[in-house]
């Protein structure tokens, strides 16, 4: 009895030793397929065997995610590298600590100006004077959109843009509540099978870029205290990637409990091609793009807003 006892108090104590190693750390994104990584990290347990206590917390806009990163109430986020790079701009110390997806052929296409019923759209210039609404001022998708117009000859300050949310969008364009909305997959299919409207343009497309989309950042300060947490973080991430390239099951059931999506809605449409690695050079165009668009008031270093 006594070495039985002896042993479940050594188990016990080795259990509580394990428990306490954890590192227990927030995640915030948005409900898109951008940080998949993540997902799967979490439902396979890939964050745990690396030590890590890894929840994933919703965020409605992508615009908010800096100001819970800077709360503390997510330790992790996954901006767009526009409202990363605007909220650096305005003098919040966030960096990069990893890579969550990049655009492709097969992402592009998925991207979409999402038209509701009773409003036509055949040329660029059609978006004149009317509603859309983005995901996040500033953010992603606005941004993308915005650089399209004015490479098709459209003066942004002619469109009217507002903030709506990824699960709000098919409700606001059934009501008429705006004219279109600028979107991805599934969101798009999902409107056009209810028959609440048409794709507009596919400006993701026709711009054809490679750029990070999302990536996983923090606050410096955190960052720098928990060095090595942020090395397990990123070597989860490396290993969930894999999986989310390559096996879309797994990654489409993650994406779908996430998102809260129906499953065979989220299989229908390949996740974002997730991507790891983050190199300081790989935030020059979207610096580029938003400098061009008056977005950015400073010269941003990119050799400082990734982690060594």
């Amino acid at each position: 009895m006594l070495a039985g006892l002896t042993l479940g108090v050594g188990v016990s104590i080795a259990l509580t030793a394990t428990a306490l190693a954890q590192a227990k750390i927030q995640i915030g994104c948005t409900a898109t397929s951008d940080c998949a990584s993540a997902m799967v990290a979490v439902d396979e347990g890939i964050f745990r065997k690396h030590g890590l206590d890894v929840e994933m917390t919703p965020i409605a806009i992508n615009s908010n995610i800096p100001a819970a990163i800077l709360s503390n109430s997510i330790q992790v986020g996954g901006p767009t590298s526009t409202v990363f790079l605007q909220a650096v701009d305005g003098g919040l110390d966030l960096v990069a600590i990893a890579g969550a997806s990049v655009m492709n052929p097969t992402s592009n296409t998925a991207i979409a100006a999402f038209v509701r019923n009773g409003i036509t759209i055949k040329d660029p210039k059609d978006f004149t004077g009317k509603k859309v609404g983005a995901p996040g001022l500033n953010a992603f998708l606005h941004v993308l959109f915005v650089k399209w117009l004015v490479e098709k000859g459209v003066d942004p300050r002619s469109v009217n843009f507002v903030e709506v949310t990824f699960p709000t969008m098919a409700d606001i364009i059934k009501s008429g509540g705006v004219d279109a909305v600028l979107t991805a997959e599934p969101f798009v299919t999902r409107m056009s099978n209810a028959g609440l409207g048409s794709v507009g343009a596919r400006y993701g497309a026709e711009l054809g870029r490679t750029d990070p989309i999302i990536f996983y950042a923090a606050s410096r300060d955190w960052a720098e205290k928990n060095a090595a947490n942020v090395k397990k973080f990123r070597e989860a991430i490396a290993e969930a990637a894999v999986i989310v390239n390559s096996d879309p099951e797994k990654a489409s059931a993650s994406i779908a409990k996430f998102t809260k999506q129906p499953l065979d809605l989220v299989k229908a449409t390949p996740p974002n091609q997730s991507e790891p690695n983050l190199k300081p050079q790989n935030l020059s165009w979207w610096i580029e793009v938003m400098s061009s668009q008056k977005m950015l008031q400073s010269k941003l270093d990119t050799a400082k807003l990734v982690l060594n």
